[in-house]
């Protein structure tokens, strides 16, 4: 039997976005709509503060559904890390009513907010010294990659501390016992 499938728009999200940037009012497009376009291209905007980014992705996250592997609840054997359902009758797949999310693009955060740290930091991952060159202490804070050996963490951590960088990972480091 052919059911016709239900498009779902979950409006919750957006209505808390738009409630946080206008103050609780919903933008009338005769009004004013440069407001609409400013919280649809976020990503556009060039001088936004880091806190109101963090604010904005933790908004975002907040209306994002946590996304289950299906009959993940059902079978012990399965895992919940994310699979994306390809059964021929999934009822995920089609996503019938009463079903986990599907994972989709409309999910992920504004441009803008990826790849920053919670301290609102650029995330930049550095194995050399010459790395650290061209860093703003103000934006970046820098992450040492797993592969880089004991002296050389020395240095670099060192080196950071001297340009007022932020160590996000200063472990592995010995103490001098003498």
């Amino acid at each position: 039997m052919y059911m016709k499938k239900q498009k779902q728009t979950s409006k919750k999200s957006v209505k808390r976005i738009m409630s946080s940037t206008t103050k609780g009012k919903a933008p009338s497009p005769s009004k004013n709509t440069n407001d609409v376009a400013i919280t649809k291209n976020i990503d556009k905007i060039p001088d936004v503060q880091p806190k109101s980014l963090l604010l904005t992705r933790n908004i975002i996250r907040k209306g994002r559904p946590r996304f289950l592997r299906q009959e993940s609840w059902r079978y012990v054997r399965i895992g919940g890390s994310w699979r994306k359902p390809r059964g021929i009758d999934s009822k995920m797949r089609i996503s019938d009513k009463g079903w986990p999310k599907l994972v989709k693009i409309g999910y992920r955060s504004p441009e803008s907010c990826r790849g920053l740290h919670p301290t609102g930091l650029k995330d930049i991952l550095v194995h050399t010294i010459n790395d650290l060159i061209g860093l703003n202490p103000d934006t970046d804070a820098i992450r040492l990659g797993s592969s880089v050996g004991a002296r050389k963490r020395r240095q670099l951590v060192g080196r950071a501390h001297e340009m007022g960088l932020k160590v996000l990972n200063p472990t592995g480091l010995r103490r001098n016992l003498s």
